[in-house]
């Protein structure tokens, strides 16, 4: 196995753990686990009260350092990072003694007499590597089901979202069993050193370079990998959607956080009768928003680091700038930008945005633009905005893709009896609610056999009398 090395940063963490304090930690948690600590009910739940209580009791500082990292407004923290692990937390202390309850199965007459029954098993020890853009969510809510499921836990912040990360490492050991559950920093040495540890599952969140590291490294134990990518996520538009509330959420949905989300509508298919007017709505949304000047916003975020900013703005070249466009790299700060004419070939529709910019390209059906998502890869996310139920339909059956919403973006995500996940190159795996329990636990096949009666057909000496008896059995 060639030797690889995870992608560097332009960012310089005060604090990283060594390597002596990596395998400590993973020996310590891995010890919990083996003796027993980690799989009773009340431990899981004090461990998910617990962390609902950090949530609550560090909102503000957890606020400052989403503000430090990505000046992200205090709204948008709640509803895309503290509130939505608070609710995955409530959804998992409601429901967690019906997930933990073993489910009686049908037992087949071969079998008889017996009984058969699944129960949900602990993994172990269990790696979440999170990353930048939701520092918060995409670390914590992956241990909601790591916790629920009777885990212990070594957690992996992003060093990109370095004031995030600190306060994670500060947090978590003070909230949480510091026997069990572990932070650590770092960059890409500290990685690559976790990396080196067995582990019962690794849960990352990501790019597809990155993600192929973790696979690889994961495949010398054969452990279990979920991969949450992104890609590139379409939004079609059909001729008869609702355009001005199509345009509010589209809007919404690109911008929020800059545009550093992994499920943002990456671009838009429109149908060509309706474009012009599509792009007046968009246009109108963005001044609702963000004001004729966006970068006075309070609630507009910036690019995290140089290099997205340098990546970011040579994309703006790639189309015609219908509102937007600015960008100043003393403050990180791109402007809600729509491009139209985008040729399809171009970069900005070769790879995943994930920053302030929205192409919208206009096609002349809607099966042009099923076409058009159909012949590249499977996209974490796809939108359509149609109120053709038969449209919607075709759409549904024709494409790929990790998940599906009608008539809004990102808005999926807040469903917790709807799993989440890539497939194809956006990912493998699903998770929140009862599917991150599931995610995090062995659905374990149990049967119990009584010993009164042992019928002697399947034991040798074999004979046609006993294989026809067994047909007769199936």
């Amino acid at each position: 196995m060639t030797a690889v090395n995870l992608q560097a940063t332009d960012t310089t963490l005060e604090t990283r753990n060594t390597g002596a304090e990596i395998v400590e930690r993973v020996a310590k948690a891995r010890a919990s686990f083996r003796g027993g600590r980690t799989r009773d009910v009340s431990w899981r739940r004090a461990q998910l009260e617990a962390l609902k209580r950090l949530l609550k009791e560090e909102e503000s500082a957890i606020y400052e350092a989403l503000w430090a990292d990505l000046r992200k407004p205090r709204l948008e923290g709640y509803l895309t990072e503290v509130g939505f692990v608070i609710a995955e937390i409530g959804d998992a202390l409601q429901h967690l003694d019906r997930w933990m309850k073993p489910e009686r199965t049908h037992t087949s007459l071969l079998a008889q007499p017996g009984k058969s029954w699944t129960t949900p098993d602990p993994l172990g020890v269990v790696l979440v590597i999170g990353t930048w853009n939701y520092p918060v969510q995409l670390l914590l809510a992956p241990l909601v089901g790591a916790l629920a499921g009777g885990n212990a836990a070594v957690l992996k912040p992003s060093e990109i979202a370095a004031r995030t990360s600190a306060l994670m490492a500060d947090l978590v050991p003070r909230y949480l069993d510091p026997e069990s559950v572990a932070v650590i920093q770092g960059g890409a040495d500290e990685t690559q050193a976790l990396l080196e540890e067995r582990f019962d599952l690794i849960f990352f969140t990501g790019g597809s370079r990155v993600g192929q590291i973790v696979l690889e490294k994961a495949a010398r134990h054969l452990t279990p990998v979920v991969l949450e990518l992104g890609g590139k996520s379409p939004c079609l538009v059909d001729r008869d959607a609702s355009l001005e509330v199509a345009a509010r959420r589209i809007v919404w949905g690109r911008f929020s956080n800059a545009g550093q989300t992994c499920v943002a509508p990456d671009y838009v298919l429109v149908h060509e009768a309706v474009e012009m007017e599509l792009l007046k709505h968009l246009r109108a949304a963005v001044a609702a928003f963000y004001g004729d000047d966006p970068r006075t916003s309070p609630d507009y975020c910036r690019i995290v680091n140089d290099r997205n900013f340098e990546r970011l703005s040579k994309l703006l070249r790639d189309g015609e700038v219908v509102c937007g466009g600015q960008a100043d790299a003393k403050e990180r700060y791109i402007a809600p930008t729509i491009l139209q004419g985008v040729p399809p070939e171009a970069p900005v529709m070769r790879e995943e945005i994930f920053g302030p910019i929205l192409p919208v390209l206009a096609d002349p059906s809607m099966d042009a633009a099923i076409e058009f998502v159909a012949d590249r890869p499977s996209p974490l996310a796809l939108y359509v905005f149609s109120h053709n139920e038969a449209t919607q339909h075709k759409v549904i059956d024709r494409t790929s893709s990790g998940n599906v919403c009608i008539n809004d973006v990102l808005m999926h995500m807040v469903v917790p009896e709807l799993p989440f996940g890539g497939v194809g190159e956006s990912g493998m795996g699903r998770y929140h609610g009862r599917w991150s329990f599931e995610m995090f636990t062995h659905r374990k096949g149990v049967l119990a056999r009584s010993i009164h009666l042992d019928l002697p057909v399947r034991y040798p000496p074999y004979s046609d009398g006993h294989l026809a008896l067994l047909r007769l059995i199936d």
